[in-house]
């Protein structure tokens, strides 16, 4: 079975989709679309933007999600999923990806959730960080333990977990976690999510989901709070609401995916940072790209 993930932030990086732009009239068609839909222009910023541009939020979730989006468009009927997931972000681009949500309304939607989540990071003095080489429950325990709210936000693999908190408290997080991990870097985002920071938003977040019209989609997504498929509209809502404060249970998605017979995991959308955390979870299974 063939199962496609969707890029979540913190991949995008300067130049990104201009060969897409340069190459694909399909590609530019969006494009165009998306800077007046977004009353901006995406494209400059994407094109010819810095790394600290593209890593505001609100810069940095359109662009991953077009750059997604325009990939499986330009797939056309190559573009078979039997199962999908996406990291944080990327649940939209693949909901889009599988008829339930249409360009205009995943791209507004993610308008609004980056805008309100960009508020909040301008804010808090919040971060994320991610630490390699430890397992989560030792992660865990050093963030119960520091001064000010840390919390574990993205378990992406079995020695790979994200934590995200307030900048003091995440730097001694940091340094406690330092001497036993193999590795500890700050992430390119500018805020703390899926972490109890994105409280503050949920209020407008549910009424902007609530205003979209999504669909029935073509397969099942096996969404972030709980890495278990779903058709049903209504759970996929409330799944997208609790992402934002709640953690990227992405191991045990790609477990369950895998449970549930996908053989195969093609990563649509800028980088291979999927791929690689599919290939540490299960070696096994096969693994492409398309970027």
């Amino acid at each position: 079975m063939h199962a496609y993930l969707f890029p979540g932030q913190g991949t995008q990086f300067p130049g990104m989709g201009k060969k897409l732009f340069e190459k694909s009239k399909l590609a530019q068609e969006y494009f165009s679309r998306a800077n007046q839909l977004l009353g901006f222009s995406i494209t400059d910023i994407m094109f010819k933007g810095s790394a600290a541009d593209l890593k505001q939020t609100k810069f940095a979730q359109p662009a991953i999600f077009l750059h997604s989006y325009i990939l499986t468009k330009i797939l056309g009927s190559d573009f078979k999923p039997d199962m999908v997931a996406g990291h944080s972000l990327g649940e939209f681009s693949a909901l889009a990806a599988i008829g339930s949500l249409d360009f205009e309304s995943a791209l507004k939607l993610i308008a609004k959730r980056a805008s309100a989540m960009q508020k909040v990071c301008e804010v808090e003095n919040t971060g994320m960080a991610v630490v390699v080489g430890l397992y989560d429950v030792i992660v865990r325990d050093i963030c119960d333990h520091v001064d000010g709210v840390v919390v574990p936000a993205n378990y992406n693999a079995l020695h790979q977990v994200v934590i995200s908190g307030e900048k003091k408290a995440l730097k001694e997080a940091c340094d406690k976690l330092s001497p036993g991990a193999k590795a500890v870097v700050n992430l390119p985002v500018s805020g703390a999510f899926h972490s109890p920071f994105m409280e503050p938003i949920i209020e407008e977040f549910t009424i902007a989901i609530d205003e979209t019209e999504f669909k029935k989609p073509i397969c099942p997504i096996y969404q972030n709070v709980a890495g278990r498929p779903s058709v049903d509209i209504e759970l996929i809502k409330k799944n997208l609401i609790d992402q934002m404060t709640h953690p990227v249970m992405w191991r045990h998605t790609i477990l369950h995916m895998i449970e549930d017979g996908a053989t195969d995991f093609t990563e649509i959308g800028p980088g291979n940072f999927l791929k690689g955390l599919v290939r540490q979870i299960d070696k096994n299974v096969e693994t492409y790209g398309i970027s």
